[in-house]
């Protein structure tokens, strides 16, 4: 049950930095060193979730 729990709060981590991903790139001059850092970190929370679900 805390391992569902636990996945559910990444995935709803990984929804968010998709939004301000998302939001960022709305802006008519998008900050890319802010984005690169939204999009490391929404890859490494993408790595974690799959890391969870296969083991």
């Amino acid at each position: 049950m805390a391992l569902a729990a636990h996945l559910k709060e990444l995935n709803n981590k990984h929804a968010r930095l998709d939004d301000k991903i998302e939001n960022e790139l709305k802006h008519p001059a998008p900050d890319a060193m802010l984005l690169t850092e939204l999009k490391k970190q929404k890859y490494h929370l993408k790595q974690m979730i799959s890391e969870l679900q296969s083991g």
